[in-house]
C-alpha cells in the first residue's frame, strides 16, 4: 500500500535531439514551469510592491520565517524517494523544541548536550518508523501517523499545556539569531544541507539506491539492494532533520509550548508534493523541493503585503497541495502511458 513511485520525467538529450526551439521549449516547460512561474511572481510582487517586497527586510523575513519549513521538506523527501512517507515530521517538531528547551531549564543540561539528545532522539523515532515499516510491514502513513500522535501526546503531557519558559544562554539563541553578510544563518544551514542532500542523492550510490526503491521495491531488492536497511535509514535521515528543524525553532521562539508546530505539518507536505513536478518532475528531488517552499514563500508574502487575512495561508497551503498532488499524479499517468 506505498503509495508514493519514483521515475523522473525530464526529457535526454536523445530525446531533445534534433527538436526545433520551440518543441524544445514545450517539452521543457513541465520541466521548469514552477521556476518560470516562481521568477514570474517574484517580479509581479516587485512591480506592485516596489515599497516592500523587493527589499532586504522583506527577504531576511522570507528566509527566516520559511527556512524551518524547507528544512522539514527536505527531510520529508526523503522517505519520500523511497516510496515512502513520514506524517512524524510535522508532528515531532512540537517535542523536540520543547526538549530542546526543557531540557537545559530543568535539568540544566548545556545547549550543546540539549542539542545532541534530542538529535539522538529524532534518529530514535526514525529508526522506530522504518521498524514499523519494514518490519511490522504497516503503510507507511499509518505508521508514521500513529507515531505522530503519541509524539504529540509526549509533548502535552510534558508540557502540562504550559509554556516552557526559562534563562537560556546566548550560544543557544545565536543558532537562529545570527546574521552572516546580512542574513540569517539559518538560510546557510538551508543551503549547506541543500547543497549536501544534492549530492548524496544525484551522485551516489545511496541516492541510486533509494529512487530504486522508491520506484520498485521488488525488483530493487532482487538486484541485491538492502531495501530494509535504506528505508530504515531514510526514516533516521528525516528524524535527524526534524529534530534539527525543532532546535532552530526552539532557538527563535525562546520558549516551547505544544500550540506551536502543528502548522509545519502541511506546508512541509506542499513543499515536498510540489518538488515532485519540477526539475525532475515525477520523483521527489531536492532543487525541486527548495522550489517548491520558495513559491509558497513567495506567493504568501505577496499576497499578505496586500493585505490578505490570516486564513489566506493555510488556504494558499491547502489549494498548492491539491494542485502538487494533481500535477503529480498525472505526471505517474503519463509516464505509465509511456512504458505501455
Amino acid at each position: 500500500m506505498q503509495s508514493l513511485e519514483s521515475g523522473a520525467l525530464e526529457p535526454t538529450r536523445a530525446e531533445l535531439k534534433g527538436l526545433s526551439a520551440a518543441r524544445k521549449a514545450m517539452r521543457l516547460l513541465p520541466v521548469y514551469g514552477l521556476v518560470i512561474l516562481t521568477a514570474l511572481l517574484i517580479g509581479l510582487f516587485s512591480i506592485l510592491l516596489p515599497d516592500t517586497f523587493p527589499t532586504m527586510l522583506n527577504l531576511r523575513a522570507i528566509v527566516s520565517d520559511k527556512a524551518i519549513i524547507a528544512l522539514l521538506s527536505l527531510g520529508a523527501m526523503i522517505p519520500m524517494a523511497a516510496g515512502r512517507i513520514d506524517l512524524t515530521v510535522g508532528y515531532g517538531i512540537v517535542l523536540w523544541h520543547i526538549l530542546a528547551i526543557s531540557l537545559q531549564t530543568t535539568l540544566g543540561l548545556p545547549f550543546p548536550a540539549a542539542v545532541a539528545i534530542v538529535l539522538m532522539l529524532g534518529a530514535l523515532t526514525g529508526f522506530l518508523n522504518g521498524m514499523l515499516v519494514e518490519v511490522a510491514r504497516i503503510d507507511s502513513f499509518i505508521a508514521t501517523l500513529g507515531t505522530g500522535t503519541v509524539l504529540y501526546a509526549l509533548a502535552l503531557w510534558h508540557t502540562g499545556g504550559r509554556q516552557m519558559v526559562g534563562e537560556l544562554p546566548q550560544g543557544f539563541f545565536d543558532l537562529s539569531t545570527t546574521f552572516v553578510f546580512g542574513l540569517p544563518i539559518t538560510g546557510y544551514y538551508l543551503l549547506a544541507i541543500t547543497l549536501a542532500m544534492w549530492v548524496v542523492l544525484e551522485y551516489t550510490p545511496v541516492g541510486r539506491y533509494l529512487y530504486a526503491i522508491g520506484a520498485n521495491p521488488r525488483a530493487a531488492a532482487l538486484n541485491g539492494i538492502p531495501v530494509r536497511k535504506y528505508v530504515i535509514g531514510a526514516f533516521m535521515a528525516s528524524g535527524v532533520m526534524t529534530a534539527l528543524a525543532g532546535v532552530i525553532l526552539a532557538s527563535k521562539l525562546r520558549i516551547g509550548q505544544a500550540s506551536v508546530g502543528l502548522e509545519f505539518l502541511l506546508p512541509k507536505l506542499v513543499g515536498a508534493f510540489l518538488g515532485s513536478t519540477t526539475i525532475r518532475p515525477g520523483r521527489v528531488n531536492v532543487w525541486g523541493t527548495i522550489v517548491g517552499v520558495a513559491i509558497l514563500a513567495v506567493g504568501i508574502s505577496g499576497i499578505q503585503q496586500f493585505g490578505g487575512s490570516f486564513w489566506v495561508e493555510p488556504l494558499f497551503n491547502g489549494v498548492t497541495l491539491l494542485i502538487a498532488i494533481g500535477i503529480a499524479g498525472y505526471a505517474q499517468r503519463r509516464k505509465g502511458a509511456a512504458k505501455r
